[in-house]
């Protein structure tokens, strides 16, 4: 892959710079200071010259393949595009609740419980959602991060509200009244 290069890489003064600031400080994920390295070191402008790809593998420890792959998406792309990732452009697994979904699911844990039953349950929940063929199948943490999310409590008997338990130790009025005795202040009656 040494023959006459598709791909050369000049940097700029600037980028220059950055990337040496960038592997000085060493602060960073791993392989974007390993790109930083391989374009400084394929750089044509650098005081040493040009350098083969084998001798830059050899250097940075990766592949001959890889540096050529890093000098093509630093020329087709610019520096961001040999440092970072490409980013997803979609998840990997799309949602199964989305926002109509998850509308339903509140308004199915907001409604009465089913006949014989006092509450919602997670299972209950999934169950209705199935059933109303809003989904085909969905898992039970998925029904409950979506809970957990919009602060619905299909258990309680006010969803979306916690009440607020103070133990009597934790209250400072308990603590005061607790401890102080008015009785062990007066003196003893003679």
């Amino acid at each position: 892959m040494d023959g006459p290069r598709k791909y050369r890489v000049c940097l700029s003064r600037d980028q220059r710079e950055r990337l040496v600031q960038l592997t000085r400080v060493g602060s960073g994920p791993a392989r974007r200071l390993t790109h930083a390295r391989v374009l400084l070191l394929a750089d044509d402008a650098s005081a040493d010259g040009r350098r083969p790809d084998a001798v830059i593998a050899e250097a940075v420890g990766l592949h001959v393949n890889t540096v050529a792959k890093i000098r093509r998406h630093f020329v087709r792309g610019g520096e961001a595009a040999a440092l970072d990732r490409k980013p997803r452009e979609t998840p990997p697994v799309p949602p199964k609740i989305d926002g109509r979904v998850e509308a339903n699911l509140i308004a199915i844990c907001c409604s009465k419980a089913p006949a014989g039953r006092t509450r919602w349950t997670l299972r209950l929940l999934a169950d209705e959602l199935t059933r109303r063929g809003l989904v085909t199948s969905i898992s039970l943490e998925a029904v409950r991060k979506t809970l957990k999310k919009t602060a619905c409590n299909p258990g309680g008997s006010n969803p979306g509200v916690s009440r607020n338990r103070m133990r009597p130790g934790s209250s400072p009025r308990w603590k005061r009244f607790s401890t102080f005795t008015p009785s062990r202040i007066r003196p003893p009656s003679r």
